[in-house]
């Protein structure tokens, strides 16, 4: 029970963080290389009025307007995009939905594609689902992803029953001639803090068949941040680090992963003739537990493919269901590629807090997800779950519940 009263704590300091602190910052408490990006400061507030799917007052077109925006809520309740996917085109944006009355807002059968620059998310649920849709018939939404987006922050959001990865950062592999060019032509400086993301649809109507998976970072992706962040029930990628990548993961719960926790691959076949760049991965004071679905052994962090990693690791953590130690590294498939070990970290530090690994599940269940002060059933059941160290890798969120029909208010 006190372990249950922690999760539902309201935490006075994320009300607090809805007002920017000053012009440096995003809000008080933002971290990474896009820490300071002013999302939709100075711009006109635009109010959300309906739970509509678009329309005049809808969600959507808050968020499609041109110009610098604020979108805050004068309704709470379930917006039901009928398997249509958002796309944020215009830069300069701040999502309020912390903002929203009790229950909040959760958008279901869809996915956020962030594809600018300067935007900011928070205390958004995103429910994507199979909707009734036949296994492999080609939906296959992400709950939420970065396409070739710089200076964005997803904080304290939920994403739940993707049928790809639940978040992610993405883009083109190779824009341009130059490594710089490269990374520059697909997202970066992405920070992923104190998000949700569970129970990608395995079996379901992704077209490749089975694809439970967490986040994928994109080749060559870089200032890609996870902090504080709980992954659960998902079969692999937590995150998967495409060849060239840069990521920094300080105190963030892996629980209950299928065949991979943490890995990295370059993939020869996507590469061709361009010289291989070696990825990089920052990893401090994060905790794997295994759960009912883990691979008996499965590592911590995980390397295949044929480029190398540069890797820097502190205080990690890594147990099975029962307590006992799981390893730190270890490969699959055929790979050449060679672990470098770094004795600094590869990214930046500045600015964050870090707890000892042994105080992560604590902290981040009681602060993970959109609106920890008024979570709604869904998040409360993942989360209880995880802390009881219960639950289940499905195919179809029909196995653990239906989507939500909250009365609007």
């Amino acid at each position: 029970m006190e372990r249950l009263m922690k999760l539902l704590a309201f935490p006075l300091a994320l009300l607090l963080a809805a007002v920017p602190a000053n012009a440096q910052t995003a809000f008080p408490g933002a971290i990474g290389p896009a820490a300071e990006t002013p999302g939709g400061r100075g711009g006109q507030i635009i109010r959300v009025t309906n739970l509509n799917a678009d329309g005049p007052g809808s969600f959507k077109a808050a968020v499609e307007a041109k110009g610098p925006r604020i979108v805050v809520f004068e309704v709470g309740g379930v917006i039901d995009m009928r398997r249509n996917t958002i796309a944020i085109t215009e830069p300069y944006l701040t999502i309020a939905g912390q903002t929203a009355p009790s229950p909040g807002i959760t958008l279901i059968k869809t996915g956020i594609d962030v594809k600018t620059h300067d935007v900011i998310v928070r205390h958004i649920r995103v429910r994507t689902g199979a909707d009734g849709q036949p296994k492999r018939s080609g939906w296959e939404a992400d709950a939420l992803s970065t396409v070739a987006a710089r200076n964005v922050i997803l904080d304290h959001n939920t994403f739940t029953w993707a049928i790809d990865e639940n978040m992610s950062a993405s883009g083109p592999r190779f824009t341009g001639n130059t490594v710089a060019e490269w990374r520059e032509g697909t997202s970066h400086n992405i920070t992923f803090s104190n998000n949700l993301a569970a129970e990608g649809l395995a079996n379901s109507s992704h077209p490749k068949g089975e694809h439970s998976k967490g986040s994928l970072i994109h080749d060559n992706a870089t200032g890609i941040v996870f902090y504080r962040n709980v992954w659960a029930h998902n079969v692999e990628r937590h995150p998967l680090v495409k060849g060239g990548a840069q990521v920094l993961m300080v105190n963030n719960l892996i629980y209950n992963p299928g065949h991979r926790a943490v890995h990295y691959n370059l993939m020869a076949l996507e590469w061709g003739d361009h010289p291989y760049v070696t990825g990089e991965i920052t990893a401090v004071g994060n905790v794997l537990r295994g759960g009912n679905d883990t691979d008996e052994g499965l590592s911590f962090l995980m390397l295949g493919g044929d480029g190398d990693l540069a890797y820097y690791g502190k205080d990690n953590r890594a147990v099975d269901r029962h307590g006992n130690k799981l390893p730190m590294f270890g490969r699959y498939g055929e790979t050449r590629a060679k672990l470098i070990e770094a004795k600094q970290p590869l990214a930046s530090m500045a600015g964050i807090k870090v707890l000892p690994s042994i105080d992560v599940e604590t902290s981040v269940l009681s602060t993970a997800g959109a609106r920890p002060w008024d979570r709604d059933a869904e998040d409360i059941r993942v989360l209880f779950f995880v802390a009881e160290g219960r639950g289940d890798i499905i195919d179809d969120e029909k196995e653990v519940s239906a989507y939500p029909n909250y009365k609007p208010t």
